[in-house]
């Protein structure tokens, strides 16, 4: 291998970063920095079985909300609702604003709100992919434990 490769340029995987802060899993299941977007499944308020796919893209801020099965979010009315809100608040928690801010491509002056900082409005965006992500991270949650192999995972070396 080349010597100006770093050691972790060498392998296929990398470590999985810790939260920057611990969270609460029971509002915001899922948040991701994924797919030139901030996105993530949001639980609803009100009814336990509803769940919102809520997104920021990176650089033009367009923002959505909107629930798994692509309904729009009631709250979106020219302005980020209490999902975009929440999304971003765990978003911090997880990866720290100042990777989050990096991510989305804006400046969060010192002491100042994410939210605020962006220049976007709403879009239409479909829920689905988003969805489907946080549902194969779901799946492996119910894998019981085992040393073996998974399946879908063979082409990850093993690393101790």
């Amino acid at each position: 291998m080349d010597a100006d490769i770093s050691a972790w340029e060498q392998r296929s995987v990398v470590r999985v970063v810790p939260p920057v802060q611990p969270r609460k899993l029971a509002k915001v299941p899922f948040v991701e920095l994924a797919d030139g977007r901030l996105q993530g499944v949001v639980s609803s308020g009100s009814d336990i079985a509803r769940v919102y796919v809520s997104s920021i893209a990176a650089g033009t801020h367009a923002y959505t909300c909107s629930t798994n099965n692509n309904r729009p979010c009631g709250g979106l009315y020219g302005a980020p609702c209490k999902h975009l809100r929440a999304l971003a608040d765990e978003a911090v928690l997880q990866y720290g604003l100042d990777r989050v801010a990096r991510y989305l491509r804006v400046e969060v002056p010192a002491g100042g709100d994410l939210l605020g900082s962006l220049s976007g409005g709403p879009t239409r965006a479909p829920a689905a992919a988003v969805f489907a992500r946080f549902l194969r991270h779901l799946a492996y949650l119910e894998v019981p434990d085992s040393t073996a192999p998974l399946a879908e995972l063979h082409w990850f070396p093993a690393v101790r």
